[in-house]
């Protein structure tokens, strides 16, 4: 059976050491080339190189090293590697997934130093004991892949070996943007996205609580710097400030964590801005710890301790860790912590697989005996001891009773990957032998001899391998080499056993099926007890309320303001706007300026009390019109009628009748047709009454020139002429509103500016232009009138109505001159009440200056109404 080895390197350290050159007396180089390493707190002990076969567990001790401390192991970490060993065994026992072939790993540490790492890394692809780099000496390692490591700058430091030798290495850790651009050649394969996706998140995450005023501890080394420059510049973009900056130094050693303790003052209260009650954390696990024991009291649930309380934001690369002196500490100040994690599922069977894990059933596991000491705070008997009584393990402890901090019984975030990394080896691995069989297959017996392989060779399997791991999810690189899956956001809830529980409350994730990048559920987060169950507040200032904008203070960040009135015609209907703004055409500003009322709409209607005054007075009118041509249809032979132009007469009684009614057009909704013809209605009924009054007004002034000895003027007086003035004029408005329809007719418009609380339903004109037109040529009639009428007005005769059509036009051309400046000072109701008003007005001065003088000779002084009065006047 073929052995196959993967190696996984730098998990972040579960067991680190003290004294390294006494560890390592005979290597020539201080690195401890196979101790584990699991995260940043350094604390001390050794572990011997871990190898994986089957179900079996062996560990090796390197003939150089030799116990001389206690080991301290970050115990949480211990299920990094079980996820590991999980994964492994899966694979070995599928017979179908590598058939004849075992996989196998080694783990080795890294120490967060350069020159560690590039050693380590180098021990891994050569000789365990020694090496010579690019030879191959004695028994050899058959490596094919590595995965790791958590940190960026040790994932960096492995790839300038592994791009040389063209080793496949599969991150865990996430990275800054600009990190994987500064690449040069081919990029590592990355389990979690890149930082981008968590800044989003982040960003997003203060714009939906509106938490603008946010304090910032970071990791005093250069991602740390890198954070801060890239989430400075997304704050000043979406109007977020940073209340203050905390650099935490990097007390990656026990040693220097202990220095710092003495100093608790190491942050002065002058950091713990009380307004900014969310507080941004970026770093590793170390920073956790270190915060918890520098800024924390001795009394956690202390409510007056300045920094109990806050809501901490957590980054993917915080893990909540206890580990030696730190094991007595808890967590009260973080409930409520809202955190990014590497997304994760449960995966099933990892359980049972913890659960099933006993230091009397589990034999080889190097690791175990230090990880449950330490997990357990117990001393596991070594054969032939004697039992101590208090601190002595039984074996039987179980692990789902361990504080969240020492151990949880779920893969998180960095373990899921793992797992998931293994799998994508294992596919890759399987695609590659598949391949290799369908081309060239080698007959051995009754077996397949499977030629040896390169790690080069599986890049191109690995590229395009797609799979749907044992939840059910799809496992694929894109074409940046990046696996497609996004970050849970949780909610950390504290219990009074130093343990806690991380809820998932959201997500953030560009490949969503919903299409939501970001979603969270505000009804499942518990906020800090002090806030009790209310969304806390983080701003710099209160909010402006609505109805409401935000103002400058000088010398002030962007997010430190003071609130000012919405200015006039203006509101705002969110807290914390810029600017005011104004409501759209269909609404209006309310009382307090924080929303829009819609709008009523307008119109002068029949059943208004001003609609109903003109309509009454319109139709009164036209009864009188009516009623007066009654009593000169009546009366058509009498002398007044015969030497008044009956026919003329009638037809001027006629216009007037409909100029009356004509106004009508002019109330109630405005609509299609009425727009379309109330306007030249009214132009042309008018133009043919005017035009009747010019008409007899021309006709009295020829018949007494007509009347001279030896005039010509005679033949021009009769019907014919009056008939032909009347007609001509007419049919000039005519050919007027006929253009006018033809090229602009008017129409149905909404005004939605002319008044504050009112949409104004009114006929817009079309043209302006025809619409003066057509008023202007009324006007140049009723003014051609006036001037034959005043000059006719003293000519001799018993019924000379010259006078009365002078006081008739003079009404008419007042009206209408006051007329213009009315109706273009108004709007709405008040410019149609105008234009019938002035309809109404004209027609009755017509009505009344020309016909009531007749109709009271006709009615009361029918003596005057013969043919003698009629000559004696003459005379």
């Amino acid at each position: 059976m073929l052995r196959m080895t993967m190696l996984l390197l730098l998990l972040p350290p579960i067991v680190c050491q003290v004294d390294i050159m006494r560890c390592l007396r005979d290597d020539p180089l201080p690195v401890p080339h196979d101790l584990y390493q699991a995260g940043g707190l350094l604390i001390g002990g050794i572990v011997s190189q871990i190898s994986y076969f089957f179900n079996e567990v062996s560990f090796k001790e390197h003939p150089s090293q030799k116990m001389f401390d206690v080991p301290h192991v970050v115990t949480k970490f211990y299920s990094h590697i079980l996820a590991l060993v999980f994964a492994i065994n899966d694979i070995n026992k599928n017979p179908k997934m590598l058939p004849n072939v075992t996989l196998g790993f080694h783990i080795s540490d890294s120490f967060y130093d350069a020159r560690m790492t590039y050693r380590t890394t180098l021990d891994l692809i050569f000789k365990s004991e020694s090496f010579l780099p690019n030879y191959k000496c004695g028994a050899q390692k058959n490596l094919l892949a590595i995965i790791g490591g958590l940190g960026s700058d040790t994932s960096f430091h492995m790839r300038d070996i592994t791009s040389l030798y063209k080793i496949p290495q599969l991150t865990y850790g996430s990275f800054a943007p600009d990190e994987i651009q500064s690449m040069e050649g081919p990029p590592f394969y990355r389990m979690v996205p890149n930082e981008n996706l968590q800044y989003m998140g982040i960003i997003c995450l203060l714009q939906h609580f509106r938490w603008t005023w946010v304090g910032l501890f970071v990791v005093e080394d250069n991602s740390g710097e890198q954070f801060l420059k890239i989430l400075e510049t997304l704050f000043s973009r979406h109007g977020i400030c940073s209340a203050f900056t905390k650099r935490i130094p990097q007390a990656a050693r026990l040693e220097e964590l202990l220095n710092h303790f003495h100093d608790m003052n190491v942050i002065s209260v002058s950091y713990t801005d009380y307004k900014a009650n969310a507080n941004i954390v970026y770093g590793d696990p170390v920073t956790v710890l270190w915060l918890r024991t520098f800024l924390g009291s001795r009394d956690s649930g202390n409510n007056e301790n300045g920094l109990f309380g806050k809501v901490w934001i957590m980054t993917t690369q915080i893990e909540f860790v206890l580990s030696g002196i730190s094991r007595g500490l808890d967590f009260q100040m973080f409930q409520g912590a809202i955190s990014f994690a590497i997304h994760t599922k449960e995966v099933p069977g990892f359980r049972g697989f913890l659960q099933n894990i006993k230091p009397k059933r589990t034999q080889g596991d190097g690791f175990l005996k230090d990880f449950w000491e330490q997990a357990f705070d117990c001393l596991l008997p070594d054969p032939g001891m004697l039992e101590m009584d208090d601190d002595t393990c039984t074996g039987e402890e179980r692990l789902e009773s361990l504080p969240a901090g020492l151990f949880e019984m779920h893969m998180n975030g960095q373990s899921y990957s793992i797992y998931n990394a293994v799998y994508l080896i294992a596919h890759a691995l399987h695609a590659m032998y598949s391949s290799r069989s369908r081309h060239r297959p080698t007959m051995v017996g009754s077996s397949v001899d499977v030629l040896p392989l390169q790690a080069w060779q599986l890049h191109m399997f690995l590229q395009g391998i797609s799979f749907n791991n044992s939840v059910g999810e799809t496992m694929a690189f894109d074409d940046e080499w990046e696996m497609g899956c996004g970050f849970d956001i949780t909610n950390m809830i504290t219990f009074p056993n130093k343990s806690f529980q991380r809820v998932k409350v959201g997500r953030v994730d560009t490949n969503a099926l919903d299409g939501k990048v970001f979603l969270i559920n505000d009804d499942i987060i518990v906020w800090p007890r002090r806030f009790n169950e209310v969304l806390p507040v983080s701003s710099c200032n209160e909010h402006c309320q609505p109805g409401n904008q935000k103002k400058k203070k000088e010398g002030e960040k962007s997010c430190c303001y003071d609130c000012a009135l919405c200015p006039e015609g203006k509101i705002s209907n969110q807290t914390d706007v810029d600017d005011c703004f104004i409501c759209p055409g269909a609404q209006y500003p309310s009382k307090n300026k924080n929303g829009c009322t819609p709008k009523d709409v307008a119109f002068l209607s029949y059943d208004e009390p001003l609609g109903i005054a003109l309509v009454s007075t319109a139709v009164s009118f036209s009864l009188i019109t009516a009623l007066v041509l009654g009593i000169f249809i009546k009366h058509k032979d009498t002398p007044i009628m015969k030497a008044n132009n009956r026919d003329l007469s009638y037809t001027l009684l006629v216009s007037l009748l409909f100029c009356f009614l004509s106004s009508l057009l002019f109330l109630g909704q405005p609509g299609k047709v009425t727009c379309l013809l109330r306007q030249p209605t009214f132009g042309i009924i008018f133009s043919v009454a005017v035009s009747c009054v010019l008409a007899k007004t021309t006709i009295v002034s020829l018949a007494f020139m007509a009347t001279k000895p030896g005039s010509r003027i005679k033949k021009w007086v009769g019907r014919k002429v009056a008939h032909s003035i009347v007609i001509c004029c007419s049919l000039i408005q005519i050919c007027l509103c006929t253009v006018w329809l033809a090229t602009s007719p008017p129409f149905s418009d909404l005004d939605m500016y002319s008044a504050k609380k009112e949409i104004i339903l009114q006929c817009n004109e079309g043209s302006v232009v025809m619409f003066y037109c057509v008023l202007g040529y009324m006007g140049l009639l009723a003014i051609t009138s006036f001037i034959v009428a005043f000059l006719a007005r003293k000519l001799p005769d018993s019924f000379n109505e010259a006078k009365f059509i002078t006081f008739s036009m003079l009404a008419f051309c007042s009206v209408w001159l006051s007329f213009i400046p009315t109706y273009l000072s108004t709007r709405g109701k008040g410019m149609v009440a105008v234009e019938i008003f002035s309809i109404l007005a004209s027609t009755a001065g017509l009505l009344g200056c020309i016909f009531c003088p007749k109709c009271y000779i006709i009615m009361l002084r029918p003596e005057l109404n013969s043919r003698e009065q009629l000559i004696r006047r003459k005379h």
